[in-house]
């Protein structure tokens, strides 16, 4: 059995046992309740006997010889142990909870390493660029549309799986390859949803979505702000 498996399993138990944790929270706090109650009307009348025999003169007014029955103290003990017996559940059931979620964090470290290695592995793969196209840096002769849109492009796939996995991946304190390539408005790496230009010519070519105001993936052609507003002027003329 897979990790990924072995959690999934233990998770799904966890509702139940915390079901049951809190069935016994609840009942044991209707005990504590119904016994505070019967002890605080039981101190209240002892109060009262005390207080009858003193002005009879049956007692001295002496604080020290002046005490509760053990009636009175037995409640009080018992509540206190149901008290306490009510923490500890409390306190498992969080470190069942607890638990689980280290448990889901290994895992999503454990996750975002693989998905690191299998980009490694891709980027490795790639045909390098032949030195004679007369093309830019960084892009092909073809369509004008450069290597580095097509290796972002595999790149914002891998990152938009992790994110829909874990949508913290970037607090996760997992190293950034100083190499690796920045983008948007933002001079950032690649994380998240991103959105091509779609002029050739763009000096930036990708954007992250909240950078550029966006929160679905546009329908139809996507300029960038520099882009689009070079293209109004040049209608404009």
């Amino acid at each position: 059995m897979s990790f990924l498996e072995e959690f999934n399993a233990n998770l799904e138990s966890l509702p139940n046992i915390l079901a049951r944790h809190y069935a016994v929270l609840r009942n044991l706090d209707k005990s504590l309740q119904d016994i505070q109650r019967q002890n605080e009307q039981r101190c209240e009348q002892e109060i009262e006997d005390i207080k009858r025999e003193i002005k009879s003169g049956n007692i001295t007014p002496d604080t020290s010889l002046i005490r509760f029955s053990d009636e009175a103290l037995d409640e009080q003990k018992h509540s206190i142990g149901i008290a306490d017996e009510k923490v500890m559940l409390a306190v498992r059931a969080y470190d069942l909870v607890d638990t689980h979620i280290q448990q889901l964090d290994q895992y999503l470290k454990t996750f975002e390493e693989e998905l690191r290695e299998r980009d490694t592995v891709a980027a490795n793969a790639l045909p390098a660029p032949s030195a004679d196209t007369g093309a830019k840096p960084g892009r092909s002769s073809e369509g004008g549309r450069g290597g580095r849109k097509k290796t972002r492009l595999a790149t914002a796939t891998a990152a938009t799986a992790t994110a829909a996995v874990n949508p913290t991946a970037m607090d996760l304190d997992i190293p950034v390859d100083p190499n690796e390539p920045t983008y948007c408005l933002c001079n950032q790496v690649s994380y998240g949803e991103m959105v091509a230009c779609e002029n050739p010519n763009c000096k930036v070519e990708w954007f992250h979505f909240g950078c550029v105001g966006l929160k679905d993936k546009p329908k139809g052609k996507w300029y960038c702000p520099d882009c689009a507003a070079l293209k109004n002027r040049r209608k404009g003329r």
